[in-house]
């Protein structure tokens, strides 16, 4: 799960947002993700890491990204490093300003990428009406040749755009929307 941003348009960073009850948007995302199926739950911090990592359910392991100042790709870097590490043969991105997505996203996502394709070589991206969104499954045969193309403040859409990855409808079970503002009612 992507955490490491400074959150400029938000108002700060989104590894630190509640929901209006005060559950934290970290603590969802890990939930969805583990409610999923994932067997290991891998969160990058980097901006306010160390207020952010209580929020952080035990249950996730939490990784430094210590470049997030260079953008989105220095957080998926390192997460996708992180999974190296455990020996994973997959990885299941989502970032953490989606608070609202569906178990249902994330199980659909894994279902068809890994339908008939073995884990390593897998790679889809849940839509929304045709428009690319999360979260998204990522093989481990696709990760050098992602981290060549991770730079700046971009993510993997171009590299799953180049690499033909599997489009699966998720806009039955949402809208796909990330919060890139704070609702007006959580401005101080």
């Amino acid at each position: 799960m992507l955490a490491a941003g400074a959150g400029t348009r938000f108002g700060g960073p989104k590894a630190l947002a509640r929901e209006p009850d005060g559950t934290p948007w970290v603590a969802l995302a890990v939930r969805m993700l583990r409610d999923a199926g994932c067997d290991r739950v891998v969160v990058a911090l980097g901006a306010a890491a160390e207020e952010a990592s209580a929020l952080v359910p035990a249950d996730a392991q939490i990784v430094a990204v210590d470049k997030w100042r260079d953008g989105l790709s220095a957080s998926l870097r390192a997460g996708v490093a992180a999974a190296s590490a455990l020996g994973a043969d997959a990885v299941l991105v989502t970032p953490v300003d989606t608070p609202a997505a569906p178990t249902d996203a994330a199980r659909r996502v894994i279902e068809h990428a890994l339908a008939d394709t073995p884990a390593a070589r897998a790679l889809g991206r849940a839509v929304y009406s045709g428009r690319p969104g999360h979260p998204v499954l990522i093989g481990s045969a696709h990760w050098p040749a992602l981290r060549e193309t991770l730079h700046g403040d971009t993510g993997a859409g171009a590299f799953l755009s180049a690499h033909a990855a599997l489009a699966i409808e998720c806009g039955d079970l949402w809208s796909g929307a990330d919060i890139d503002r704070r609702p007006p009612s959580q401005l101080s």
